[in-house]
């Protein structure tokens, strides 16, 4: 559709169409507020779609995002969406082998299970029992701190009253997030299992003096209340069209094709000139929300940019005729991939593999984990591709800053998936090449994307999936009310980057509506 509105006038102007400009159109617009969405690409949805990405085949991937855990319940039932998800029934498996033999950590499936597992792998109940004990405290930060994210940001006085555990704050807030593993946990692969969730799409150390690591962790538990991570059921596209299909209804107009350059703002009305495929117009908004990084609203506001942001992770999509098999025995490649697979992410590991990308070199055993999504979600499969025992397999690796690609993003993208693919492989009782489909094309279904690939395709800056680094869910000096506001008074931030962004949630997208919704 077409702005083809060239001086009228809305109540919101909504640049970027991605999952958060979604969300906030359709609050807004369901409050009676005339809505206008400008969208560069030629779909909604941004990071979070679902797209063929194999020619010929008929299975729908979550190409980038692909879990859900953020999303507030609150704003599905809110807006009212078509939009569910499904429980993964295994949490994780590690691989790893022990004097000589080829043995894993299967964390589900049920108390007893996961308990004999612990102690099959470690040889008593010691680590299980920490397990416990640690997210038993994780869950109770997480009961505390997830439904602050869709209110006005309380101070950090405020969260730390809320969280009432002075001892779960110092290690959380305080401390690096190394200190309380290592003092909780003995076994290198348990203590690399938990320090997982502190390193997706962030390049830290386990005891990075910034905390890096500790809020990305935080997120990372969080979700829900209950910090479980959940597969959308249709693909992540499944909610960025619901989203879309909830504020047309609602009357707000969405312009695909339509590339704002520029916001001009008197702080009491905002201008926002796009171009098209066809010519040039300039949308008029009583305020403006940028669904898009904080280095696009420096740009499109003329304002100094912020620092540079660095994302740090390769993301590979495969359709597999079927799940290989393991060279551990016991595991069930049904579960083991059900949940998620670490592969390399033993304690060491993980420290060794940062160091080696610190000094500019690839990790000689790149950390990943892989899950599959069409185990929990067959319907992503066309019915002739399930009923052939197909399966999707998505991975996403870690400690592989956007820097290590600059010389050569094509080959160092293929050297990368290569060593991937073979810590992997190490793991596997026969090739993953042998499971590998093919396309129409007779080409092997698998594609990865690098950082650069990312800012290329999404414009994320430096192919940080957060945008930036992530913020403490509490408010800083001149941070705002909602976490949504900047320097100019019309202009809002509802992209990833606002404060408590990053992750599919919706959160910045509903807390710009409601900023908006209270101040008029």
């Amino acid at each position: 559709m077409s702005a083809n509105e060239g001086t009228r006038a809305y109540d919101a102007v909504i640049v970027g169409g991605g999952h958060n400009g979604l969300v906030a159109a359709a609050y807004l617009a369901r409050a009676g507020r005339s809505v206008l969405v400008l969208e560069r690409l030629d779909h909604t949805g941004g990071a979070a779609v679902s797209t063929q990405p194999f020619a010929g085949v008929d299975a729908r991937l979550s190409r980038y995002s692909y879990l859900v855990s953020l999303l507030p319940r609150k704003i599905v039932r809110d807006l009212g969406l078509d939009f569910t998800v499904r429980s993964r029934t295994i949490s994780s498996y590690t691989p790893v082998e022990r004097a000589g033999r080829p043995t894993g950590l299967l964390v589900g499936g049920g108390e007893q299970r996961t308990r004999a597992a612990f102690a099959r792998l470690t040889g008593g109940d010691r680590e299980y029992t920490a397990w416990q004990r640690f997210y038993g405290m994780t869950g109770h930060v997480a009961q505390r701190v997830f439904p602050t994210l869709t209110e006005p940001l309380p101070t950090r006085d405020e969260l730390r009253r809320r969280i009432d555990d002075e001892a779960a704050w110092r290690a959380l807030f305080e401390e690096p997030l190394g200190v309380l593993v290592e003092r909780t946990f003995t076994d290198d692969l348990v203590r690399g299992v938990v320090l997982t969730d502190a390193l997706i799409g962030t390049f830290a150390d386990a005891h990075d003096p910034s905390l890096a690591q500790n809020r990305c962790f935080l997120y990372h538990v969080i979700g829900g209340g209950t910090g479980a991570w959940d597969v959308p059921v249709g693909g992540m596209g499944a909610l960025t069209d619901a989203l879309a299909e909830a504020a047309r209804a609602a009357g707000a107009v969405i312009a695909t094709g339509h590339e704002a350059v520029r916001i001009d703002t008197d702080g009491h009305t905002a201008e926002v000139a796009y171009r098209t495929r066809d010519g040039h117009g300039v949308a008029a908004g009583r305020h403006v929300l940028v669904n898009a990084s904080p280095q696009e609203l420096a740009a499109l506001t003329g304002d100094p940019a912020p620092e540079p942001a660095e994302g740090a992770q390769l993301k590979v999509n495969m359709l597999l005729t079927r799940l290989p098999r393991l060279r551990d025995p016991d595991a069930d490649p049904r579960e083991a991939f059900a949940g998620t697979f670490h592969v390399a992410e033993g304690y060491r590991q993980l420290a060794t593999a940062h160091a080696q990308a610190a000094a500019g070199e690839l990790p000689a055993a790149p950390p990943s984990e892989i899950y599959c999504h069409s185990l929990t979600d067959p319907s992503i499969l066309g019915p002739e591709l399930a009923g052939r025992g197909y399966q999707t397999l998505t991975l996403f690796g870690l400690h592989t800053p956007a820097r290590l690609f600059d010389r050569d993003n094509d080959a160092v993208r293929e050297d990368l998936l290569k060593a991937t693919l073979a810590q992997l492989d190490a793991h596997l009782a026969e090739p993953l090449a042998d499971c590998l489909a093919t396309d129409a094309d007779g080409r092997p279904c698998i594609e990865a994307r690098t950082p650069l690939d990312l800012e290329r395709d999404l414009r994320l800056p430096g192919g940080n999936i957060f945008h930036r680094a992530l913020s403490w869910p509490y408010a800083e000096p001149d941070g705002g009310r909602w976490g949504v506001e900047t320097r100019h008074d019309r202009v809002l931030l509802c992209g990833a980057g606002a404060v408590r962004g990053g992750g599919v949630s919706g959160v910045p997208g509903h807390n710009a509506a409601m900023a908006v919704l209270e101040g008029t």
